[in-house]
């Protein structure tokens, strides 16, 4: 595990905003970060628009450096194509439809320089509709429950708590959000970098529980707060989200859970995968339970690469904090962390 000096005053930051079709969205997000992120260099990775993204960014926003990757590779790709140009010390993975906050940099900062074997921070994430409310994305930092299913401090699975400063701490976390995610950039590339085979969603659990099995820790900061708007891409209601969600959660159980334990973990995660297509079809969702289908059959598609994958890392037994949260929530009633 490669660590920068925890006394290092001079870090580097580099705030990297990956945009595909999203010309509103910069112009209404984009104004916040260039006022509140004086100390960091700013980047827009474009990736491949065909609206008129790029002649905004160089028209209108001048004073923000312009990445153009080739080709739409998602969020995985997208990073992973933009971050390898840089060379800052810090990289900050900001959605492009993020509102950040005054001083909002410098809790993530102080961690970095006290902590050197933290490697990603995650701010307070508040919801840009509704401020007085956590969003779904990450709220006050996640967690993982042994069959993989995620869920936050201040939301679980659709439950989202009003924020009354219950998380404004700074605490350790499983996994911090893509929406707002600051990273090291050694422990990025030590860790491999973002695994291009998800495209989208859970993307940024499966590089953090890779950072655990390698020793890192990662940290919540309520010291930090950002608004996130959510969904801009992929809306709760779109098939496209339930396939990724399902498969890349397989996905990551299949990588990172240690020994035999993880075959049995995906067998009772594919079980309750089969419940959740049948309540689909119960509620008259048809494309949402072919997603789950497709998900099903994607997996089984790329369990040689997964596996070869899964061989060249090592693993940590202590994962996760809840046996389940399904039949915690859904069975046992419980709404808020605090009731865990």
């Amino acid at each position: 595990m490669k660590t920068e000096a925890g006394k290092n005053k001079s870090l580097s930051i580099a705030v990297v905003i990956l945009n595909w079709n999203g010309r509103d969205l910069l112009r209404e997000f984009l104004p916040s970060v260039i006022a509140h992120s004086q100390t960091a260099n700013i980047y827009v990775a474009d990736n491949a628009s065909t609206d008129d993204s790029v002649s905004i960014i160089r028209e209108e926003f001048p004073m923000v450096k312009l990445i153009q990757n080739k080709e739409n590779g998602g969020y995985a790709k997208g990073y992973n194509d933009a971050l390898k140009h840089l060379k800052e010390d810090v990289f900050i993975l900001l959605n492009s439809d993020v509102e950040v906050t005054e001083n909002w940099l410098e809790p993530i900062l102080n961690i970095f320089y006290t902590e050197p074997d933290t490697a990603v921070v995650q701010p307070k994430l508040l919801d840009y509709k509704n401020k007085n409310y956590f969003e779904y994305a990450g709220a006050a930092g996640g967690f993982i429950d042994m069959l993989g299913y995620p869920y936050c401090r201040g939301r679980i699975f659709e439950s989202l708590e009003e924020d009354h400063g219950q998380y404004n701490d700074d605490t350790y976390i499983f996994w911090a959000s893509g929406a707002c995610l600051a990273i090291r950039n050694l422990a990025f590339y030590e860790a491999g970098g973002l695994d291009e085979t998800y495209f989208a969603h859970q993307e940024e659990i499966d590089l953090c529980w890779r950072l655990h099995n390698l020793g890192y820790k990662i940290k919540y900061t309520g010291g930090s707060r950002v608004y996130h708007l959510g969904g801009a891409t992929l809306n709760a209601m779109n098939p496209r989200k339930t396939f990724f969600n399902f498969r890349n959660s397989l996905y990551s159980l299949l990588k990172n859970t240690p020994g035999t334990l993880s075959f049995f973990i995906i067998f009772l995660r594919m079980s309750l995968d089969a419940l959740a297509a049948l309540k689909f079809i119960a509620a008259g969702k048809f494309a949402h339970f072919y997603a789950i289908f497709q998900a099903h059959l994607s997996f089984y598609r790329n369990i040689r690469i997964l596996l070869e994958k899964r061989n060249n890392l090592p693993k940590t037994k202590d994962y996760f904090s809840q046996k389940s949260i399904v039949i915690s929530y859904f069975i046992g009633g419980k709404r808020k962390f605090s009731d865990l």
